[in-house]
């Protein structure tokens, strides 16, 4: 049973710890002669404040009784003693302890209610000039304009981050446009979910139909379906989603859309007499990664040179031999300087892409190599052999005036390189991919490799099926498996799959074992085993940093919620000495393996003496420190040492299991996958083959032969709605209805 939730009043005394990034903090709380130490978001507070804290009382095993505060309202101090005490702590900036005995010596406790309405009376305290009048009533301002801000969004139990994200981007006058259109909230940058928006706008009378309101909810509906990969959405089926979400009429949805068009709070595209809805954003994005790409393609080569005494040199210092195919898209890279190279696995991608890269760097141009996440980068570095970075790490994160962060390279500060190779494009989404290519100067050369048939980005967008089916990038396809390859069941099975046919499942002495199993049941027990016993004795593999449960599904007793639970009680089971932490969904601990859910580019992290920022979703590391005095976690990501607050933790999940859609771009010596039934909608060929691609060194599949038929043959999965390709083939389009005639001659 719950404990029930307590309520004291008190003096603030002592600010024992502030975090100004997320406004946790800790003091020590005067309740009625009872000295409290009060722990939790309570955002900007001041020594000799009134608060009205909610929570409950618990024991920290360094500190002793804590309050932890889930509750908090401020009033601002009104004794005498108190008001000065609270001006002496710095609440406004150019009141220190000496100016601030003046002040309350002059006003007594009247002084904050002059501060805040007729701050120009203060010109009447000796030493105080008509300048530094004007100083401290600008300051005051902000003050009371953010604690009136974050006391109304506390009555709707909203926490003090979003407040003072909402100051930071509305500034003092941030209540006043709220109580105007409290759908500001949903800004980007804030992040408020519209449905808690939507009832502080019931409270302000906000017409139901309303612009605001309606436009509003047709983004959340627009970000919400980006969350599954969408682009866009055509304009019938956000109508559809819309109309009863927010109980309007088709009339009030055509209204408040078109007023959206004409204020760019969306915008539109239409392909094939059929309209698509953007946010903003990403309609920004996709047309902007189309003509950009169109002009690249313009400072390219239109045709290949010859270039096969630079192959045979290649051939001659690294002892092979290439096959046609692969001395094919060497040329093209090299002549043209713009190409997607894909190919499945053991088709030779790797070796082509290293003899475009020697070849360019003989040729004397500075290439940079780069990769969607961590572990892409650290891969493409070990098969490569240079340096290959993250896309962010590459575009380096920075803060700009207003405290958000931005990336330092863009079209007035571009990449320094000559050539830019990007690695596996599947998982780049268009955001990401715009903001790199505002990056790229237009004589650089753009080589793009991937698989194209894995699954799509995390994020919105299906970038590299796109491109290919844009047709304004050359586009070569190694398909021939190389006989050293051959020998690998994994490969030969990953080819199967993809051609639709049943891999071989019999096979007990190579890479890829099945194990049939009827009952989810022992499905579990099998992969417990497999982890705790069979695998490290057998191959001498880590659970934890070699061995990857990948799941097709987040939910059901298979699922990657599920799972991590029981493998966390077998790999890192609770101790005593092992602080815990809990989350909606987790207790995480010291030692756990975790993964990044979404991108966060504030949190600071540190490796081998450098700095940075920025930990991005799909990021995997391990937990090496919770220090609840700090009220931080520190995680481990591959030697990036990351400290995160602990209100942020939700940002994170356990890691023992993830689905195959966060495996992307991983590789692992070991992966063990259950294929059981029971999540038909996750039923397709492209998510087995991505699953299978995944393991280095060995792959076990556990479930039912038939289910893994039925996965080989099914090619279709769940739609992503998206413009780019329709947008980049209208420029080859255009330029062949430009092109004269010449299919006859006159005579």
């Amino acid at each position: 049973m719950a404990a029930e939730t307590l309520h004291i009043e008190g003096t603030v005394e002592n600010i024992l710890f502030k975090n100004d990034a997320n406004g946790y903090v800790v003091l020590d709380l005067d309740a009625g002669g009872e000295l409290i130490t009060a722990v939790g978001n309570l955002g900007e507070v001041d020594e000799g404040e009134i608060l009205i804290l909610e929570g409950n009382y618990v024991t920290h095993k360094k500190f002793g009784t804590q309050f932890q505060v889930v509750y908090c309202e401020r009033k601002l101090p009104e004794t005498v003693v108190n008001i000065e005490k609270y001006l002496a702590s710095g609440a406004i900036k150019g009141i220190g302890p000496g100016l601030a005995r003046k002040i309350v010596n002059t006003f007594g406790a009247a002084t904050l209610d002059i501060i805040e309405h007729a701050p120009h009376r203060l010109a009447e305290v000796k030493g105080i000039s008509r300048a530094k009048c004007q100083d401290i009533a600008e300051e005051a301002k902000k003050l009371f304009a953010l604690r009136s801000l974050m006391s109304f969004l506390s009555e709707y139990e909203i926490r003090s981050g979003i407040a003072m994200r909402t100051y930071q981007k509305f500034g003092a006058d941030a209540l006043e446009q709220l109580k105007v259109n409290p759908y500001i909230l949903c800004d980007e940058f804030i992040d408020l979910d519209f449905r808690k928006a939507d009832v502080i706008a019931k409270d302000m009378d906000i017409a139901r139909d309303a612009n605001t309101r309606i436009i509003a909810g047709m983004q959340y509906i627009l970000k919400a379906n980006s969350a599954n990969g969408h682009s866009c959405l055509p304009l019938e089926i956000l109508l559809k989603l819309t109309s009863p979400t927010l109980n309007i009429s088709e009339q009030e949805f055509y209204r408040a859309y078109n007023y959206a068009l004409e204020e760019d709070e969306l915008f539109e595209y239409f392909r094939n007499n059929r309209e698509y809805v953007y946010l903003p954003d990403y309609y920004r994005a996709e047309t902007f990664i189309a003509d950009r790409i169109n002009v690249l393609r313009q400072f390219t080569s239109p045709e290949d040179f010859n270039y096969d005494a630079l192959i045979d040199i290649e051939e001659e210092e690294n002892h092979i031999k290439y096959e046609a195919i692969q001395r094919q898209a060497i040329t093209t890279a090299v002549s043209r300087g713009l190409i997607v190279l894909t190919g499945g696995p053991g088709t030779g991608k790797t070796t082509t892409l290293n003899a475009i890269i020697s070849i360019f760097e003989k040729k004397g141009e500075k290439v940079l190599l780069a990769a969607p996440t961590g572990r892409a980068a650290k891969r493409m570095s070990e098969l490569t052999g240079y340096e290959a970075k993250t896309i962010h790490r590459l575009l380096e994160v920075v803060y700009d005036s207003g405290g958000r962060t931005v990336f330092a390279h863009n079209e007035n500060n571009p990449l320094d390189c000559d050539v830019l190779v990007i690695d596996e494009m599947s998982m780049v989404d268009v955001i990401l991919f715009e903001k790199l290519l505002r990056a790229v100067r237009l004589g650089c050369k753009l080589i793009m490799t991937g698989d194209r048939d894995q699954l799509p980005s995390v994020g919105a967008g299906n970038l590299l099926f796109d491109i290919i089916a844009g047709h304004c990038v050359p586009v070569v396809q190694l398909k021939e498996i190389f006989r050293q390859a051959k020998q690998s069941l994994i490969v030969t099975n990953a080819h199967a799959i993809i051609k639709g046919e049943m891999p071989e499942l019999d096979i007990k002495n190579n890479d890829f074992f099945f194990f049939e199993r009827s009952d989810t049941q022992k499905v579990i027990d099998l992969i417990w085993q497999l982890n705790r016993d069979r695998l490290p004795k057998a191959y001498n593999f880590s659970p934890t940093d070699d061995i990857q449960v990948i799941t097709p599904s987040r939910k059901g007793v298979t699922g990657c919620i599920e799972l991590n639970k029981v493998l966390q009680q077998m790999l890192n089971p609770p101790a005593k000495n092992k602080p815990e932490i809990k989350s909606f969904t987790y207790t995480f601990r010291l030692g756990d393996k975790v993964m990044q859910t979404k991108n966060n580019y504030d949190i600071t992290w540190s490796k081998d003496g450098e700095q940075g920022a920025g930990v991005f979703n799909g990021d995997i590391g391990r937990i090496i420190e919770i220090n609840f005095a700090a009220q931080t976690a520190v995680i481990n990501f591959d030697g990036r040492i990351a400290k995160y607050a602990l209100d942020t933790i939700s940002q994170i999940e356990l890691a023992y299991a993830i689905t195959v859609h966060k495996s992307q771009g991983c590789e692992f010596e070991a992966v063990i996958m259950p294929v059981v039934n029971g999540f038909e909608k996750l039923c397709y060929r492209n998510l087995l083959y991505t699953a299978v691609t995944r393991a280095k060194k060995l792959i076990i599949l556990i479930g039912s032969r038939e289910q893994v038929r039925k996965m080989a043959e099914k090619n279709t999965h769940r739609r992503r709605y998206t413009c780019l390709w329709h947008m980049m083939r209208s420029f080859v389009e255009q330029e062949q209805d430009e092109q004269p005639d010449i299919s006859r001659t006159d005579t």
